[in-house]
C-alpha cells in the first residue's frame, strides 16, 4: 500500500487567505491610480489591515501544520509498506511424548501485524473444537496460543500438529504461513467481441492447492497493464473459486488486453485475453462512431482543456469536426460548448464558474449526421491549483515584479495556442497578475492580447490566430507598483497531422487471427495511437480491427474468417487528426501458423524378441498446422529403477507409428520416448513410457492390434479401423473382436460389438446414443484363442459435427459415374484421401481423382464388378471430417443403367404420335415432348421421305408446352402410309410413328364428312337433329335445335312428304323448333321432316315415328312392386298410356297364372294389379307381367321371397297431406308420439305423402293410431284403430 506525505515550505506562511478576495480582485491599473491619488493616511490604514490579516493567517497555518503532523504520525502507524510483516514464530511448538490417556498442552508464541489468526492442524486437517466437544481446547491470549488435548489415546507424531498463523485484514485472510500454494487458472474467457452499450462478463475459475477454508487470494484485474478499480463501469466478484469482472456498459474505452492476476504468498499466476468493442448502430445511417477516451488535461479557473481520441469509423464520410458538451456535477443538463465543429481533438472550454465541478463528453459529426456521445469524463473542478501558491508572499513595501520564468508553448494548433510560465523570483509578488503579448514572426511589433483584464493564472489560451502565420509570445508581470519587464520571447509550434505509417507486414497467427506489424509514423507529435483496418481481397470493403488506438507497432487482428485472404492498412492518430492510410499490405490467408507438433503419447509394445521390441504410439493431438513428416524414437535402460542415458533408436525419420527398436539386451528393462517432426521442426519428446522388459514372447495367442482410428463419426454410428498385431502367435490371425463401453462406465461394462469374429480390419458400429462418449478396443484371435487387448481409443463423443456432408454419387450428362465429397472445414494444407475398403488405393487405372477447392471427385473410368466395395474419403488437417459410401451389386446395376441413359439419352414423351380430326376436315398429327429445350430439332417424314412446310403441310413446335404438330388440309388416297416425327435435342433423340393403313379409309371418310359438315354449317343448319320427347299426358314433342338462322330463313315441316300447316302446334323458342302431337296414336305414325332454307344454303332432318317402339303403352309402365293389403299380398304396376288394345299376361315361375278366388287380377285407373289372398310360402317365387300391343312386348318381373315376402306382411298406412307452409306431421299411438325405428318406419315424401309402416306385425301393435298435422294457420288430425289377430284364433284373418 502506497502513501503520500504532504509537505509545505516556509513560504506558505506568507501566502494570502481566502479573506483577500476583495484585494485580489483589484486590477493593476486600479492599484496604480490608488498609489497616485491616495494620501499617506490611507496607505497606513491599508498596511495595518494587511498586518492583521497576516497575523490571523499565521495562527491558522500553525493549527493546520499541527493537524498535518498528527495525520502523518497516524499514517506511519498504519503504513502497511513499512510496518506490516508476515506472521513469525517467536516460540515454536515443541514435540511431546506422553502416556496414553494423558492430557497434553501445546504452546506457541506468534508475532505479526496485523495480529495473525492461528489455525491448528492434525495430519493436514484443520482441528475444529466444536466438532469434538471436550477433546480439544484452543486459547489465544497476548500472542500466546494454546492447544489442549484431553485423554489423548494415540502416540503423538512430532510433526502431526502444526499451526498456520496468517494475518487478517478487514477483507479477510491474505496469506498463509508454512504452505506452498500452487495456483491454476482454468475455464478461461477467450477473445471476446462486444458492442457499445452491452454488458459483458469475463470470468475464470481459480484452483488453488491446497484448498484452505475461507482462504482468499489477491485478485487483480488489469486492462493494458493498468490496474482496474471497482466503479460504475467495472464490477468485480470473487465467489471462492471463480473471479469475475463485469463491464456494466461497454464503451470503446473498454477495448484492450484484460489480465487476471491471482497472487498468493507463493507467487502469482496470470491469464490474458483481448476484448474488442465495436461501435453501436448509428442513429442516422452513415454517421460516424463516437469519440473515446475523453480527458481533462489542464484545469484552471479560467478554462479547462478537454482532450479525446478520434473514432476509427467515420461512417463513409470524412469527419467534419467535433462538438464538446459540458454538464455541471449534480445536474443532468448538457450544454454545447462550441457553436462550430472543431477539427482538433483538443479544445479549451471557457465560461466556467470558478470552484464548480464539470463533466464533459464529445460528439463527432459528418455530412450524414451526428454520432452517439462519448463516455463522459471524470468530474473536474474549475479551480487554479496554483492560486494560493502564486500569492503566498506579501511585503510591506511595493516592488515592481521581475520577469516571468520558463515561458513555453505547451500546446499549439492552427486555431489556438496555450502558454504556461512560472512566477518571477525575488520580491514584488504582492497581487501579481500578467499581461500576454504577441508578435508576428519576423517583425518587432508587439501587441498586448489581454489589454483590459490581466490574467491571474500562470497559464493562458490564445484564440483567433491567423492560420498560416507564425507568432512569438512574451509575458509581463504587474502589481500595484507597476508593470515589470517582459519575459524572453518564444516561438509557437504547431501540432501537425501525423504522416502515414510505413510498410505493413501481416503474419499468420491462428485460424481466426493475423499478427499485423508496421513501420511507425515519422516525426509525430503527441501520438495517440494507430487504427488498423482489414479487407477481404476483392471485396473493396474495409472493416476496423480496433476501435481504440494502440500505440505499439504490432497488433493481433482477431475475428477473421478462416480460409479468407485479407489485406491490411494502418492510420496514425494524434490530437490534430488522423493521417493518411499506409500502403496496403501483401495479401495473407487466414490460417494457423505452422509450429512443431506436440509430443506423441500412448506408447505400447506390439512384439518382443530377445534383442528387439516393436513399439507403437498415437499421433499427437496437435500436429502444428502441417503434416507430420516422421517420428524419432529414443530409448534408455533402466537398472534397479534408475533410468540411464537416452539413446537414439533411429537417425532417419520414420513415417509409420510403429517401429522395431533393435540392439537391445535380453532380460533388460527399457523406457522409450517418441518425438514427432514436421516442416517446422522436431517437437518435444513424449513422456517416458512405462518400463518394458525385453524378453521373447512365447505365447500362442496373437499380440495386440494397434493404430486404432475412428472414421465417419455420426450421432448414431462410426467406423473403427485398426492394424493387425505384429506378433501373430503360433498360428495366423483368423479374425478380430471389437469391444466398447461408455466412458464413465466401470471396467465390467465392456461388451462385444460383434459376436462372431470379423476377418476385416474395420467395422461399422451402429445404434450409438447421441451425445454419449465411448471408448473402444480390439482383440485378435487365432486357432489358439483370443490374444492381447489393444490400447483403448481416446474418448469419442457420438455427435454429428455441424456442416458434415456425405459422399454423393453423381452421373453426369456423359454417363460418367463419380463419387463426390465436400468439406466446409478445410484449411490450406487439407487434402482429400480416398480409400477402398479403408485401405490405400493401389489400382489407379480404374479411378481418377479430381479436387477443386473444398470439393473432391473420384471418377470411375470403367465401372464394373471389380469396383464393388466401400469407398471412403478422409480430409486431413480437420477435426476428423470423413464419409463413406458402400457400392453394392444392386447399386452397381442401378448406376450402370443410369449411365447408359445419360450416354444415350432419350427425349421423354408425354404422348406418342396421334391423329385427330379438326374443323373443315383437316387432319392433325401431334405429340408432346417433355423437357425439350428451345434448341430442339424435329424432322417430319412420310414413308421415309422428308416432309417440308408448304400448302399441304403446316408444322409447328410450341417450346413452352413441348407440343409438336403437323396439320394436313385433307387426306387423299396417296396419303396412306406411315408418318414419323424424329426429335433431337443436343445428343438426346427420340422418334414416334403412326401407321395409317387399316384406319386410313375410315379416317378419310371422316375427313370428308367433317368438311361437308363445315360447308353445311355455313348456312342455316341443325345443331341437334330431330328427336322426340314423350310427356306423362301421352303427348309427343318433336324438336330440333338449329343455328345460324336469319329472319328470312324458312322452316318447313313435312309428314310422309306432305307439308304440315302452321298452327299452334308449331313453336320456335331459343333456337329450338318444336312440333306437338297430342294424345299420340297409330295414326300419327310416319316419317317427319324439317327443312331449313335461305340464300346461304339448305339443311334437313328426318325422324321415323313408325319405328319408335318406346311410344307404346307398355313402355310407359313402372317397375313391378309388392305391397300388403287386408286380404294378403298385391303386385302392381302403373301404365300411363293404357288402352284396350294393350294385352296383359301375368306369369308365375315363367308360366301363365291360372286365376282363382285366391289369386285375382284387375285394373284400377292406371294401375294393373295381381292379388294373392292368404299367401303362404308356396306362393314365394318369381312373378312377371307381360305387355303386348301388337308391335312388340315388354316384360317386368319381381321376386317374392325372403325379406320381400316378409315385408309383404307389414302394415302400411299412407295419408295424403297438403298445406302451405308445409305442415309438421306427428304420428301417435294410444296418444303417445311414435318415433321412427326398425319396427315402425315413418316417412314424409315430396311434402305430400306421409306413410306409416309396421314391419313384422304382431299383437302388440294393436291400438289406437292418430296422425297430427300442424302449420302456422291451424291443425288437423285423423284417428284409426289397428287390431292384430292370431290366424288360428281369428279364422286365418289378419288385419
Amino acid at each position: 500500500m502506497g502513501f503520500t506525505l504532504l509537505t509545505f515550505s516556509s513560504d506558505f506562511a506568507a501566502g494570502l487567505s481566502d479573506s483577500d478576495g476583495p484585494r485580489v480582485r483589484d486590477t493593476a491599473a486600479y492599484m496604480a491610480r490608488r498609489e497616485l491619488f491616495t494620501t499617506g493616511l490611507e496607505m497606513e490604514r491599508s498596511e495595518l489591515a494587511s498586518r492583521r490579516e497576516a497575523v490571523r493567517e499565521s495562527a491558522n497555518r500553525i493549527s493546520f501544520n499541527k493537524r498535518i503532523h498528527e495525520h502523518g504520525e497516524h499514517f506511519k502507524r498504519m503504513n502497511q509498506d513499512s510496518l506490516m510483516h508476515p506472521p513469525e514464530f517467536v516460540i515454536k511448538p515443541r514435540s511431546h511424548t506422553v502416556w496414553e490417556k494423558q492430557c497434553v498442552r501445546l504452546h506457541c508464541t506468534v508475532n505479526g501485524w496485523p495480529d495473525p489468526r492461528v489455525v491448528w492442524y492434525k495430519n493436514n486437517v484443520a482441528i475444529d473444537p466444536l466438532a469434538t466437544p471436550g477433546k480439544y481446547k484452543v486459547e489465544s491470549r497476548y500472542n500466546v496460543h494454546l492447544l489442549e488435548i484431553n485423554r489423548y489415546v494415540e502416540l503423538l507424531d512430532p510433526e502431526s500438529f502444526q499451526n498456520f498463523p496468517h494475518a487478517l485484514s478487514l477483507d479477510g485472510p491474505v496469506s498463509e504461513y508454512g504452505i506452498t500454494f500452487k495456483t491454476h487458472i482454468v475455464d478461461n474467457f477467450g477473445v471476446s467481441f462486444g458492442r457499445e452499450g452491452e454488458t459483458m462478463s469475463l470470468g475464470c475459475t481459480v484452483v488453488i492447492y491446497p484448498a484452505l477454508h475461507r482462504y482468499k487470494p489477491e485478485i487483480q484485474w488489469y486492462r493494458d497493464d493498468v490496474l482496474l478499480s471497482p466503479s460504475k463501469w467495472y464490477q468485480m466478484h470473487w465467489s471462492g473459486d471463480r473471479a469475475t469482472l463485469t463491464l456494466t456498459h461497454l464503451n470503446k474505452e473498454d477495448e484492450g488486453l484484460y489480465t487476471l492476476r491471482v497472487t498468493t504468498k507463493s507467487g502469482y499466476e496470470t491469464y490474458s485475453a483481448y476484448v474488442f468493442v465495436r461501435d453501436a448502430d448509428a442513429e442516422v445511417e452513415g454517421a460516424p462512431g463516437a469519440p473515446l477516451d475523453v480527458r481533462c488535461l489542464d484545469a484552471n479557473k479560467d478554462y479547462i482543456i478537454v482532450n479525446w481520441k478520434q473514432p476509427a469509423v467515420d461512417g463513409g464520410e470524412s469527419i467534419l469536426g467535433y462538438f464538446v458538451d459540458r454538464c455541471e456535477v449534480g445536474t443532468t443538463h448538457w450544454i454545447q460548448c462550441n457553436d462550430t465543429p472543431v477539427k482538433f481533438a483538443r479544445f479549451p472550454v471557457t465560461g466556467l464558474v470558478e470552484g464548480r465541478s464539470y463533466m464533459f463528453r464529445v460528439r463527432a459529426v459528418n455530412k450524414s449526421g451526428m454520432s452517439h456521445p462519448s463516455r463522459v469524463s471524470e468530474p473536474v473542478a474549475a479551480m487554479d491549483p496554483a492560486d494560493r501558491a502564486r500569492m503566498r508572499g506579501i511585503k510591506a513595501w511595493d516592488v515592481v515584479p521581475g520577469r516571468p520564468l520558463e515561458l513555453q508553448v505547451t500546446e499549439a494548433t492552427k486555431n489556438y495556442v496555450v502558454l504556461s510560465w512560472k512566477p518571477p523570483g525575488g520580491k514584488g509578488l504582492e497581487g501579481v497578475m500578467y499581461y500576454v503579448e504577441k508578435c508576428v514572426s519576423g517583425t518587432d511589433t508587439w501587441q498586448r492580447v489581454n489589454t483590459e483584464i490581466p490574467v491571474k493564472s500562470p497559464r493562458f489560451a490564445l484564440f483567433d490566430l491567423s492560420e498560416g502565420k507564425s507568432y512569438c509570445f512574451r509575458v509581463r508581470c504587474c502589481n500595484s507598483a507597476g508593470v515589470g519587464e517582459p519575459s524572453d520571447p518564444t516561438e509557437a509550434t504547431t501540432v501537425d497531422i501525423p504522416s502515414a505509417p510505413g510498410k505493413v507486414v501481416p503474419t499468420r497467427n491462428t485460424d481466426t487471427s493475423v499478427v499485423v506489424s508496421w513501420e511507425a509514423s515519422q516525426n509525430v507529435t503527441d501520438l495517440v495511437g494507430y487504427y488498423i483496418e482489414c479487407s477481404v481481397v476483392g471485396s473493396n470493403t474495409w472493416e476496423p480491427c480496433n476501435n481504440k488506438p494502440v500505440k505499439a507497432t504490432r497488433f493481433i487482428c482477431h475475428g477473421l474468417m478462416t480460409g479468407e485472404t485479407y489485406v491490411f492498412r494502418v492510420r496514425a492518430v494524434n490530437a490534430a487528426g488522423i493521417s493518411q492510410f499506409s500502403p496496403e499490405s501483401e495479401p495473407v490467408e487466414v490460417k494457423a501458423a505452422i509450429a512443431s507438433p506436440a509430443p506423441p503419447f500412448g506408447i505400447s509394445v506390439l512384439e518382443c524378441v530377445r534383442d528387439s521390441m516393436v513399439l507403437a504410439w498415437k499421433q499427437p493431438n496437435f500436429i502444428g498446422g502441417s503434416d507430420i513428416t516422421g517420428y524419432f524414437v529414443d530409448y534408455r535402460e533402466v537398472v534397479d529403477g534408475v533410468p540411464g542415458k537416452w539413446h537414439e533408436a533411429n537417425i532417419k525419420a520414420i513415417s509409420e507409428r510403429a517401429y522395431r527398436v533393435s540392439e537391445l539386451k535380453e532380460n533388460k528393462k527399457y523406457q522409450f520416448q517418441v518425438r514427432a517432426a514436421n516442416i517446422a521442426g522436431v517437437g518435444i519428446p513424449s513422456l517416458p513410457s512405462d518400463t518394458f522388459l525385453c524378453e521373447e514372447w512365447t505365447i500362442a495367442v496373437p499380440g495386440p492390434p494397434h493404430d486404432l482410428q475412428v472414421r465417419d463419426l455420426r450421432s448414431d454410428s462410426l467406423v473403427l479401423l485398426w492394424k493387425p498385431p505384429v506378433y501373430q502367435g503360433r498360428n495366423p490371425v483368423t479374425g478380430f473382436y471389437v469391444d466398447m463401453k461408455e466412458l464413465e462406465a466401470p471396467q465390467e461394462a465392456w461388451r462385444e460389438v460383434n459376436k462372431d469374429a470379423t476377418e476385416k480390419k474395420f467395422i461399422k458400429i451402429k445404434n450409438l446414443k447421441e451425445g454419449e462418449s465411448y471408448v473402444f478396443r480390439v482383440r485378435a484371435q487365432n486357432q489358439a484363442g483370443v490374444g492381447k487387448i489393444s490400447e483403448v481409443t481416446e474418448p469419442v463423443s457420438a455427435v454429428t459435427k455441424a456442416g458434415t456432408k456425405e459422399i454423393v454419387v453423381d452421373v453426369d450428362d456423359d454417363g460418367v459415374i463419380s463419387l463426390n465429397f465436400e468439406c466446409g472445414d478445410m484449411t490450406q494444407d487439407s487434402k482429400f484421401v480416398w480409400s477402398k475398403n479403408y485401405e490405400d488405393l493401389t489400382e489407379t487405372t480404374r479411378l481418377t481423382q479430381e479436387t477443386k477447392g473444398n470439393k473432391s471427385k473420384m471418377i470411375f473410368n470403367n465401372l464394373g464388378e471389380e469396383d464393388v466395395g466401400i469407398y471412403s474419403c478422409l480430409v486431413t488437417h480437420t477435426d476428423g471430417a470423413s464419409s463413406s459410401f458402400s457400392l453394392t451389386d444392386e447399386e452397381l446395376k442401378k448406376l450402370l443403367e443410369i449411365s447408359h441413359e445419360h450416354k444415350f439419352p432419350v427425349i421423354p414423351l408425354k404422348s406418342q404420335l396421334a391423329v385427330e380430326m379438326m374443323e373443315k376436315g383437316r387432319v392433325r398429327f401431334w405429340l408432346q415432348a417433355e423437357n425439350m429445350s428451345p434448341n430442339g430439332k424435329i424432322d417430319y417424314t412420310f414413308n421415309d421421305h422428308p416432309l417440308s412446310q408448304g400448302e399441304k403441310y403446316k408444322m409447328n413446335f410450341d417450346k413452352n408446352t413441348g407440343v409438336i404438330e403437323m396439320i394436313m388440309e385433307s387426306l387423299t388416297p396417296e396419303d396412306e402410309g406411315t408418318f414419323t416425327f424424329q426429335l433431337q435435342d443436343g445428343k438426346a433423340t427420340n422418334q414416334s410413328s403412326l401407321v395409317l393403313i387399316d384406319i386410313f379409309k375410315q379416317l378419310q371418310k371422316e375427313s370428308e364428312f367433317q368438311r361437308k359438315e363445315w360447308v353445311r354449317k355455313q348456312g342455316p343448319h341443325f345443331i341437334e337433329y330431330l328427336s322426340y320427347e314423350l310427356t306423362a299426358e301421352c303427348c309427343v314433342f318433336l324438336k330440333c335445335k338449329v343455328g345460324n338462322m336469319k329472319k328470312d330463313t324458312s322452316v318447313l315441316w313435312y309428314k310422309d312428304g306432305h307439308q304440315i300447316k302452321a298452327d299452334e302446334s308449331l313453336g320456335f323458342t331459343e333456337g329450338v323448333l318444336k312440333l306437338e302431337i297430342a294424345q299420340i296414336s297409330k295414326k300419327d305414325a310416319g316419317v317427319y321432316e324439317v327443312i331449313l332454307q335461305d340464300d346461304r344454303g339448305k339443311d334437313s332432318s328426318k325422324l321415323n315415328l313408325t319405328d319408335q317402339g318406346d311410344l307404346t303403352a307398355s313402355n310407359s309402365s313402372t317397375p313391378l312392386k309388392i305391397t300388403s293389403t287386408d286380404e294378403g299380398i298385391r303386385l302392381y304396376t302403373f301404365v300411363n298410356f293404357y288402352n284396350d288394345l294393350l294385352q296383359v299376361t301375368w306369369h308365375y315361375k315363367d308360366s301363365a297364372i291360372a286365376f282363382s278366388d285366391r289369386i285375382t287380377s284387375g285394373v284400377v285407373g292406371e294401375q294393373l294389379w295381381l292379388q294373392i289372398n292368404e299367401p303362404t310360402e308356396k306362393n314365394m317365387g318369381k312373378y312377371a307381367i307381360e305387355f303386348n300391343d301388337g308391335k312388340g312386348g315388354l316384360r317386368r318381373t319381381v321376386e317374392l321371397s325372403g325379406q320381400a315376402f316378409d315385408d309383404a306382411f307389414a302394415l302400411n298406412l299412407t295419408c295424403n297431406i297438403s298445406g302451405n307452409p308445409l305442415p309438421e306431421v306427428t304420428w301417435l299411438k294410444n296418444s303417445r308420439e311414435i318415433t321412427s325405428d326398425e319396427h315402425c318406419i315413418l316417412k314424409f315424401e315430396s311434402g305430400k305423402f306421409s306413410s306409416f309402416t309396421i314391419t313384422a306385425v304382431n299383437t302388440s301393435d294393436t291400438g289406437k293410431y292418430s296422425i297430427y298435422v300442424k302449420n302456422k294457420y291451424g291443425t288437423e288430425s285423423a284417428d284409426f284403430t289397428v287390431s292384430v289377430f292370431i290366424p288360428e284364433e281369428a279364422g286365418g284373418k289378419k288385419k
